[in-house]
């Protein structure tokens, strides 16, 4: 009763309550199979409305599927627009999205949103684990499932054993203190420790096939060789001093060469030569150099 009334209130004001929805806001499907998302809007958009079809993938692009009466050219040989709805005919991965029905007309627009995801089973995760560590160094393993759909999670194991997400509420674990996530896959050491020692593999699974686990990995966890650091660096510094008094001693016994002392020059002045000019009787200087 409240309904009539309400719709007996916007007829009569002139006022319009447009809207759009669908039976569809979630589908899941299977690779390699079709799908089909419906839209459906009110009788105040009147017969003919703008529709279109748009998706936005899983890093945000948007792109037109259906825009002015056509199927767009990326997706005519997959996408079929039909009255009331939009049918994918063989679905990839790439697939996996936003995809949105909107409906216009004068002075009128609604839209509504549809979430698909095409199912895949998680594939071997590709995963990075060191061979051999210091103790108190920064230590991250990486695990990615590269094809999984949804999105995988990631478990780890140590020596066979599953990794707790939260090592401090078991008391086996309690003295371990990795950090671990597992939507991203990442196990990491602030100071990896002698007892994090040990082989190390992955495991990725979405619930959509069998969980799949990465090659293991020995991690070794070697002391930091401070003696050794030390005896290098007094070897350094002894060949340093022998050097330096190499070069004193060859100095003193004279084995270097001197450096040869430059001396200002001294300019020799030469006393002009004078002739006697017989036919004038006189004598006369001639010219004079300086070396």
């Amino acid at each position: 009763m409240l309904f009539v009334l309400l719709c007996l209130c916007l007829q009569a004001t002139g006022l319009h309550a447009f809207s759009v929805s669908t039976t569809t806001s979630t589908v899941l499907v299977n690779e390699n199979s079709g799908a089909d998302m419906t839209c459906s809007f009110s009788a105040d958009f009147g017969a003919t409305p703008r529709v279109e079809w748009k998706f936005r993938d899983l890093k945000g692009t948007v792109s037109f599927i259906y825009f002015d009466g056509q199927v767009t050219t990326p997706f005519k040989e997959r996408f079929t627009q039909y009255n009331g709805g939009l049918r994918i005919s063989k679905t990839v991965r790439s697939d996996t999205g936003d995809y949105l029905c909107e409906v216009s007309t004068n002075g009128g627009f609604a839209s509504t949103s549809i979430k698909l995801t095409v199912i895949v089973p998680p594939a071997v995760p590709v995963s990075r684990i060191p061979n051999s560590v210091t103790t108190g160094s920064n230590v991250r393993m990486t695990c990615f499932d590269p094809e999984g759909s949804p999105p995988s999670t990631y478990q780890w194991y140590k020596d066979n054993t599953p990794l707790p997400e939260d090592p401090s509420k078991f008391p086996n674990f309690k003295n371990m203190t990795y950090k671990m996530n597992i939507q991203n896959g990442n196990l990491e050491f602030p100071s990896v420790a002698k007892t994090d020692q040990g082989q190390y593999f992955c495991e990725a699974s979405n619930g959509k096939g069998p969980a799949q686990r990465g090659q293991p990995v020995l991690m070794q966890v070697r002391d930091l060789n401070t003696g050794g650091i030390a005896a290098g660096v007094i070897v350094a510094l002894l060949a340093i001093a022998a050097l330096i008094f190499g070069l004193w001693y060859a100095n003193k016994k004279g084995y270097l060469p001197k450096m040869s002392e430059s001396k200002p020059k001294t300019a020799v002045y030469t006393q002009p030569r004078q002739t006697y000019d017989e036919d004038d009787g006189e004598f006369k200087q001639k010219s004079s150099f300086v070396v």
